[in-house]
């Protein structure tokens, strides 16, 4: 077997495990609640006989591995079970909300990977010099600040003071596609500014390991300029390792706009995770943790995989 199959079927087949036991502990993280989801649901006037019932409907009774399988079966399936609280379907209700979510996610990644690579490329062609300084002191402070503060920054002066966007992020279908891109301006600059420092700062570090090799030198010496040395010979060696950070920070603008999409009340799947965690809505947070943690998983999967495909030593062993 050729070695990058061999090593490609292992991470699918190590992705797979990741994901099993990431459902074994959102299961029981979300099984050791505290209080009880047939109270919560019926109320504190409910009766001991109503409390008894809803339990046994629910399958509360049963010990918490035969849930679990129950639960893990009907995923598989494609159910993901009905919400406590409205009595919906949590699959129906998810579609509409993750499609949000990713473009939400799209349109911070179509921004922030371009502008990271290139400013990644700046920062390294003047080394040690004032672009670099700058660029690394901007995306320094940018990564410092919390996503919650940034947020309420650009809505105190885009939103309230200057007025150019809406401080909430409403979108719906009847909206075109501007339309949409005007609601989502705010939310999609913070996303961008939180992912881009890190995405940038590993681009150059990257390209600045590879600069250190024996080819580049060579080609330094054949009086090569820096800017296509760079472009050339030292990013096309550098990719995998910023195919990483990228995927990692992609994986993080599904998964991480929990608190962005609070902030901006957008009805994405992070509004709709911490809407049922205050209603003890164990179903949908259970649906929501396995879903991101599927996307976090997928992804980091991804970038593994990329990374094995463009190794040279692989793709040409001896």
């Amino acid at each position: 077997m050729h070695p990058i199959v061999k090593l490609v079927a292992q991470r699918l087949a190590l992705g797979f495990l990741l994901l099993l036991a990431a459902s074994v502990l959102i299961f029981a993280g979300t099984t050791m609640l505290p209080g009880d989801v047939a109270q919560q649901i019926l109320g504190q006037g409910a009766t001991p006989t109503a409390l008894a019932n809803l339990r046994a409907e629910l399958g509360l009774n049963d010990p918490p591995v035969t849930r679990y399988l129950a639960w893990l079966g009907g995923v598989l399936q494609g159910d993901l079970g009905t919400a406590l609280t409205n009595g919906r379907d949590i699959a129906d209700s998810i579609g509409g909300r993750l499609k949000n979510t990713m473009f939400l996610a799209f349109w911070a990644a179509a921004i922030s990977v371009p502008l990271a690579i290139f400013l990644g490329l700046l920062a390294v062609r003047y080394k040690d010099k004032w672009p670099d300084k700058l660029i690394s002191s901007v995306t320094l402070t940018t990564i410092s600040i919390p996503e919650f503060m940034i947020g309420y920054i650009l809505v105190y002066w885009l939103a309230i003071k200057l007025r150019w966007f809406p401080s909430v992020a409403i979108i719906n279908d009847s909206m075109n596609l501007l339309e949409k891109l005007n609601a989502i301006a705010l939310p999609v600059m913070v996303l961008t500014l939180v992912v881009l420092a890190h995405m940038m700062r590993m681009t150059r570090a990257a390209i600045l390991n590879v600069m250190q090799s024996a080819y580049i030198e060579t080609a330094e010496l054949k009086g090569l300029r820096m800017l296509k040395i760079i472009r050339k010979h030292a990013f096309p060696n550098a990719v995998a390792p910023i195919v990483n950070v990228v995927m990692i920070n992609m994986a993080y603008l599904v998964v991480g706009v929990v608190v962005v999409e609070v902030v901006f009340a957008y009805p994405g799947m992070g509004q709709y995770l911490v809407d049922h965690v205050a209603k003890r809505d164990v179903p949908v947070v259970q649906a929501c943790g396995l879903i991101f943690a599927a996307v976090y998983i997928g992804l980091n999967l991804i970038a593994d995989i990329v990374s094995i495909v463009t190794n040279p030593r692989l793709r040409h062993p001896k």
